[in-house]
């Protein structure tokens, strides 16, 4: 038998910038029974609402539009809306392909925005060592988690975008499956899968921005690892640049520049 555990506690206080968010979680931890504290192996992770917060990664909601701009370094598509602005799947500054560039308007007080953390690996990373500290623990994994939508499947799901002391991805191509053909093509994003367990026990309007996974601890390492960025897909092996639309108009406009 092997068992998965998440839990998910209430009581983190308002997180503002300038917070030390290494602290703040770490107070909520420790307020836990003990069997609900961080142990070694185990998996924190962190919404990254709370970290674009104590980093200071707010601005005013009036300038939500050229925040998705200043955020974009690539246009994958861009639908008109009549009640709005348009909708603008992008990819940005960190190599995730978003919505709005992950540029956020929820959980946040009235008036303003979120960006995404500068550097999610980093904060990971940043956090990983703070709550080692504070439990005295050599193998703990921190992920940084962020909602996004999938091509070609509704609804919305959390994934990593930023990691430290754990892998990111398992690798099991050169095994063989149960009935010993080879594996060829799998890879399994454990991040990801971990960053979607959490949001099951976290939710969207709980309150509750930390969770704790236990059961993990084989992709756990001594090490901060690779991070989160490992598992953006380089762009020579990006098969959908762009959206449809788009690319058939670029494909009618080469056409008849011919």
């Amino acid at each position: 038998m092997h068992r998965l555990t998440v839990w998910a506690p209430d009581g983190l206080p308002e997180i503002t910038p300038g917070t030390d968010l290494g602290v703040a979680i770490g107070d909520l931890l420790a307020a836990q029974d003990p069997a609900d504290r961080p142990a070694e192996g185990d998996v924190v992770a962190v919404t990254s609402k709370i970290v674009s917060k104590a980093e200071g990664q707010v601005v005013a909601a009036a300038d939500r539009e050229q925040a998705i701009t200043d955020e974009t370094v690539r246009v994958v598509a861009v639908r008109e809306r009549p009640d709005g602005p348009p909708l603008r799947i992008v990819e940005n500054r960190l190599g995730l392909v978003m919505a709005a560039a992950g540029v956020d308007a929820s959980n946040t007080p009235d008036g303003t925005i979120l960006l995404l953390p500068r550097d999610p690996d980093a904060s990971a990373r940043g956090l990983r060592a703070a709550l080692r500290d504070r439990f005295g623990l050599a193998r703990l994994g921190v992920v940084v988690t962020d909602t996004a939508g999938r091509p070609w499947r509704d609804a919305l799901v959390d994934i990593a975008i930023g990691a430290a002391g754990i892998a990111p991805t398992d690798d099991l191509r050169g095994g063989t499956d149960s009935h010993g053909r080879p594996l060829n093509v799998t890879v399994t994003a454990v991040a990801d899968e971990v960053a979607s367990a959490t949001e099951l026990v976290r939710g969207k309007a709980t309150g509750r921005a930390i969770a704790v996974v236990r059961g993990l601890s084989r992709y756990v390492s001594d090490d901060d690892g690779p991070g989160a960025r490992s598992l953006v897909r380089p762009s020579a092996d990006d098969l959908f640049r762009e959206g449809s639309r788009e690319a058939y108009e670029r494909g009618l406009k080469d056409a008849r520049d011919l």
